[in-house]
């Protein structure tokens, strides 16, 4: 572009001074000749500058797009250059993500590695192992959501709220959820040792618990009495909505006139499972819930029934109902007048999206929360039933590890607790103090004598299983809040 200019410009002043042509044309050219030596050099000088100093200097004026990164750039590059002993770098990065979402200080977003991030999608997608509950992090300790139906961890009395102090001897405080699950998970057949506190107990309870198959199996249905089906709703993963319809489709051959949709001890799951089962049961159009941003946009969800539900329906809730259980709750109760029954619900109002990263790992953050179809925020609030029931007392009777001897003398917590239990299985065991006397002996024996075990006159081993065992058979033929559930259906069915 200079040469064509500069040829022009000698055309335009040859036109305006004739004579002098001769000279001026010969000093323009030397200019140009000169401009081009000027140019190259000064190329030449700062390639060479460049090549010598390296891409840094040329970097350097460009914008920093994350000036606020300097400190952690700076922090990185020190440790890894003279901190005394070599260090992982991966693991320096990891940490730094783990820590930035750790001062978000919630619960519900954390970084996976890759092998948490693959446990992670091993619970909504497939089997596992390990002993079956759902925990999550908070205010620095490991707390119990709730325990999976049918797993080594229900079995075992574990308990929504429960607080996992140490997993083998080791202390979980201050670990991510994440991380926990990974201490507690393990091949089947192996097992692990809680430390777990409870409230209302005043010592922490020892468990040993042996690690299985978990399957995803999420819903499971059987046939009461008078028509009313009972169908139980455990988590909410990818097939749930699916095994939920065929469970309808067997009841109805079984002439179902009535449903409990049990949804006790769930801790929830996928968001788009939770908002296809509700709709099962609330009429087409109307409000499923409503996901609200940090911009208070609010996304509405309705129901796209394509054949309403024609038959009265109940919904069992408690302390261990949460997140997607809530919404289906919730949903139903506000938008479909199905009446809940049962306790308070746990309270988690919050909405979480993953984002993987190329290596495999991952991380969750809370990205939303979610409304009622009303507009509530039942977020460490709950939700609290139309009609309230709990469970007899008995039900909330600690785990005896069946490894531990009880014997005369003794005097613990787990003395009471077996005390509560002969009691509740028919043979008196004295005041019940936590102190094993002779009372407490004869009421073993007898025990033992009953179910044809070992006469010992201690608890341990086969004695333990069978006393929680026959517990846990009267929780489930007593079970006051399916009673109350059918007892409500009926009215309706027979009206």
């Amino acid at each position: 572009m200079k040469n064509e200019s500069g040829e022009a410009s000698v055309e335009e002043e040859n036109q305006k001074q004739p004579k002098e042509a001769g000279k001026f044309i010969k000093m323009k050219k030397f200019t140009f000749i000169m401009g081009i030596f000027l140019v190259i050099f000064l190329t030449a000088g700062i390639t060479t500058i460049a090549l010598t100093f390296g891409d840094e200097k040329v970097e350097s004026l460009a914008p920093d797009k994350h000036a606020e990164f300097e400190k952690l750039y700076s922090t990185y590059d020190k440790i890894k250059d003279d901190y005394y002993e070599e260090v992982d770098e991966e693991k320096l990065v990891d940490g730094a993500i783990n820590g930035m979402i750790k001062s978000l200080d919630d619960p519900y977003s954390a970084y996976m590695d890759k092998k948490e991030a693959s446990s992670f999608h091993e619970s909504i997608s497939s089997s596992f192992e390990g002993i079956g509950a759902e925990i999550q992090e908070q205010d620095g300790q490991i707390m119990v959501v709730s325990p999976i139906k049918g797993s080594p961890a229900e079995k075992a009395g574990v308990k929504p709220n429960d607080i996992i102090l140490s997993v083998d001897g080791k202390s979980v405080e201050g670990l991510s959820s994440s991380e926990a699950v990974l201490k507690i998970r393990g091949e089947k057949g192996t097992k692990v040792n809680l430390s777990i506190s409870r409230a209302g107990e005043s010592e922490p309870i020892k468990l040993t618990i042996k690690r299985d198959t978990i399957p995803i199996e999420t819903v499971y249905a059987e046939m009461l009495d008078d028509g009313v089906a009972k169908i139980q709703v455990t988590s909410f993963s990818e097939h749930t909505v699916q095994e939920l319809k065929t469970a309808l489709e067997e009841m109805s051959k079984k002439d179902m006139k009535g449903l409990v949709l049990d949804l006790r001890g769930n801790p929830g799951g996928l968001l788009d499972q939770a908002i296809e089962m509700a709709s099962l049961f609330i009429p087409n159009g109307k409000v499923v819930l409503q996901v609200e941003d940090r911009s208070g946009k609010k996304d509405v969800y309705k129901s796209e029934n394509d054949g309403e539900l024609k038959i009265p329906v109940v919904v069992l809730i408690d302390d261990g109902s949460a997140s997607a259980s809530e919404i289906v709750a919730a949903a139903v109760s506000e938008s479909a007048d199905i009446p809940l029954i049962g306790v308070k619900s746990f309270g988690k109002g919050t909405v979480q999206t993953a984002q993987d990263f190329k290596d495999g790992s991952n991380f969750k953050y809370t990205a939303a929360k979610w409304l009622t179809p009303e507009g509530n925020w039942i977020h460490k609030k709950g939700i609290k039933p139309d009609i309230n029931v709990k469970l007899p007392d008995y039900a909330s009777l600690p785990y005896i590890s069946p490894d531990k001897e009880l014997k005369a003398s003794d005097s613990s917590s787990e003395v009471k607790a077996a005390e509560e239990m002969l009691k509740e299985a028919g043979h008196d065991p004295g005041k019940i103090d936590g102190f094993f006397d002779e009372a407490t002996k004869n009421a073993v024996t007898a025990f033992q004598r009953e179910q044809k075990i070992k006469e010992t006159g201690t608890i341990k081993d086969d004695t333990t299983v069978k006393l929680m065992q026959v517990i846990r058979e009267k929780i489930l033929k007593n079970d006051t809040q399916v009673k109350k559930a059918v007892e409500v259906l009926k009215k309706e069915i027979n009206k």
